[in-house]
């Protein structure tokens, strides 16, 4: 068992290389045996519990357990093999179970409860305060009132919430996998770039066909569907990605009864505490006070974006019929001829900016940027990993080690997709010992092929520099309690202002030279170019607008319903939210939710409204950057970096992020900003 390496001390790096799906299973039950003892014992023992003879041993009894999850998680998600999934869905009922067990502990709550009614508590700190506080509201969350029946219901409710989540997001993978398009006649590549022909011959030849074999995968999908000129390719793969895991597909991936079941299990689980609905529910841990509230919020931004998404269809028929011969658009012509318009319109393509910005380089800039604000260097270092093309990082301050950092760029098989960024471990002070923290950032950017680097659009840089604010939201925490770190306690809607924070400096012309370089010439981007990408900035900003407001109308209200809802009427509600503020209307057949995982598979239930709000806060910050830029590097201005830094990301969830957003910025958050970066004012 010592030679497990999930069991490895929290001192020690994890050896990725060596786990195996053998691994997992004896790691964790041991290690779940071990905590729920130490658990049992810290209650009976302690008495008069204090923050040093209780909540302190607590953490530390607790930490290798969920660090030896979060490892499992992560490969999971990133080296998904049929026998790590089995091997990780053998654990997750026990996982689960466990959590509930500490969510509905009595004992625990009842010492929480003590410590908060002690006299020691009013001389705690703010931060050791509110972590009283939020778990006291988070036990009631859990259910910890709640008795016989309705306490056992409760547990179930979370167990088949958690193994409902996991299969629909199995099947949103399988049915990803599964769907493959072989092109066997040249003539229908036309159109294409040169990468992504060679990426599709490459994988035909891998399983030894002939042709040019597409895929529903990002690297794969996208291309066709801006570059393609055969409107018969672009159908076929519009079809595959907007029916899957639905009722249209393959049978075994369809996710409409997880659907179903998630929406009542949730209805359930929020009747049960006591509140009306779920979305009541999840609000009671947001920035955001209610749910009409939130409903008010998008729709009074719908209202200002709607005229303007409104302009961007009618420009895009327009040209469709006088430039391209269409004079009606089909739901997979929009990408494409949003393509050609945006290059006829402002001249360049994202593959031509793609030369300019191969990874390397790119990585580089990120890190001459997190450098410049915020005053920490990024050191390569060897470390076992999961895949040969992860890299690590280790995080200095002064030549003083904060943190650890995992990259992990590329896409392949068996690896979920999207974006994302978790941690394995989380700053803790122990006494005089600091745990540093260890993040993963993950994308899924086309990989290095025909011995070139990995060349990145510009909106896959915009995808890095997000990540990389949740990294180092978590990198740079001065948080000495993990239960206030930055992803145990930010409200989750204010949790994505530092990564579309970073965003906004993806389009600052002092930056985009530092971080790119033709990978044959280096020759950084040509500011003429720079100069069209800027023009094009705002490019269908409105049609974006509304679409992302559409996704969050959708979740707010489906999870205000209190009577079981079918899937006719997910499909019915999504399609009144359409009517109300979407302007492109996708065929009736089309099955968005069954793919939508932010909101079955990824906690965003009843929060995906939290990117807008978040982008709000995130612009309006940015805003300050812009008011105090240096003429010779723009908006990389350190002492505003530092303002940022210390006010918003050191302390984490130590205290409320409308108090955090207030210290930086010496005021409330205003919409006006978020207008003006996305061009959406009338002088626009």
């Amino acid at each position: 068992m010592n030679s497990n390496p999930l069991l490895a001390p929290l001192s020690e790096l994890i050896d990725y290389s060596a786990i195996q799906p053998s691994h997992l299973a004896p790691a964790l039950n041991s290690l779940l045996d071990d905590t729920r003892l130490a658990i049992n014992e810290i209650v009976e023992r302690v008495k008069e519990p204090t923050w040093d003879s209780f909540i302190e041993p607590l953490e530390s009894d607790t930490a290798r357990l969920w660090r030896a999850w979060s490892v499992a998680g992560h490969l999971n998600s990133v080296v998904n093999t049929p026998e790590l999934r089995d091997a990780y869905n053998e654990m997750l009922p026990k996982m689960t179970e466990f959590s509930t067990w500490i969510g509905l502990n009595k004992d625990l709550y009842q010492q929480y409860l003590k410590i908060s009614k002690s006299d020691a508590f009013n001389s705690f700190t703010p931060t050791r305060k509110r972590i009283i506080e939020l778990a006291l509201r988070n036990f009631r969350l859990s259910g910890v009132e709640l008795e016989g029946e309705n306490k056992e219901r409760y547990a179930q409710i979370s167990e088949q919430i958690a193994l409902t989540s996991q299969k629909f997001s199995e099947n949103s993978l399988d049915a990803v996998d599964s769907w493959e398009f072989i092109v066997t006649d040249e003539k229908e590549l036309d159109g294409l770039p040169q990468d992504a022909i060679n990426a599709a011959r490459q994988t035909a030849q891998a399983e030894n066909k002939d042709g040019w074999k597409f895929t529903l995968k990002m690297p794969s999908y996208l291309p066709v569907m801006q570059y393609a000129k055969s409107q018969g390719l672009r159908e076929k793969l519009y079809r595959g990605y907007a029916t899957i895991a639905s009722e249209q597909g393959a049978p075994q991936y369809d996710n409409s009864s997880n659907i179903e079941k998630l929406l009542a299990l949730r209805t359930e689980e929020a009747h049960l505490l006591g509140y009306g609905d779920f979305a009541q529910m999840r609000l009671e841990t947001r920035m955001a006070d209610n749910s009409a509230q939130v409903v008010d919020f998008l729709r009074n931004l719908a209202s200002k974006a709607k005229p303007f998404a409104e302009k961007d269809v009618e420009a895009l028929k327009q040209f469709a019929s006088q430039s391209l011969g269409l004079n009606e658009l089909q739901p997979w012509d929009y990408a494409y001829v949003s393509e050609q318009l945006r290059k006829s319109r402002y001249a360049y393509s994202d593959e031509e900016v793609k030369q300019y910005l191969p990874e390397p380089r790119v990585l580089d800039g990120l890190f001459y940027v997190i450098g410049t604000l915020f005053n920490v260097e990024l050191v390569p270092f060897k470390a076992p990993v999961w895949h040969e093309s992860v890299a690590t990082y280790a995080v200095k301050e002064n030549n003083e080690l904060i943190g650890y950092l995992y990259t992990d760029l590329y896409a392949r098989a068996g690896k979920q997709s999207g974006a994302w960024v978790d941690s394995e471990r989380t700053r803790h002070l122990h006494g005089e010992n600091l745990q540093t923290p260890v993040v993963y950032l993950t994308c899924n950017f086309p990989p290095p092929q025909d011995n070139k680097p990995a060349l990145l659009t510009h909106d896959d840089v915009i995808t890095l520099f997000h990540e990389s604010g949740h990294a180092l939201h978590a990198l740079l925490s001065k948080v000495d309690e993990p239960a206030a770190s930055p992803f145990a306690s930010v409200e989750w809607d204010a949790i994505e202002l530092p990564s579309q924070f970073m965003e906004n400096f993806c389009w600052e012309w002092s930056v985009l030279q530092k971080l790119s370089g033709h990978w044959e010439t280096q020759e950084p981007l040509p500011e003429s170019l720079y100069q069209k990408m800027l023009a094009a900035k705002n490019y269908q900003s409105g049609m974006q607008t509304v679409r992302q407001i559409e996704f969050a109308l959708f979740d707010m209200l489906l999870h205000q319903r209190t009577r079981q809802t079918s899937i006719a009427d997910v499909l019915s509600l999504l399609n009144e939210v359409r009517k109300e503020v979407a302007v492109i209307i996708p065929p009736a057949w089309h099955r968005f939710p069954h793919n939508f995982s932010h909101l079955f598979a990824g906690g965003y239930g009843a929060g995906y409204y939290s990117y807008k709000w978040a982008e709000v806060l995130s612009s309006d910050a940015y805003g300050l950057f812009e008011e105090n830029a240096l003429d010779n590097n723009g908006t990389l201005n350190p002492v505003i970096g530092n303002k940022f830094r210390q006010e918003i990301l050191a302390v984490g969830g130590s205290r409320p992020a409308a108090e955090s957003f207030k210290a930086f910025r010496g005021r409330e958050p205003s919409p006006e900003a978020l207008l003006r970066h996305c061009g959406m004012t009338e002088a626009a």
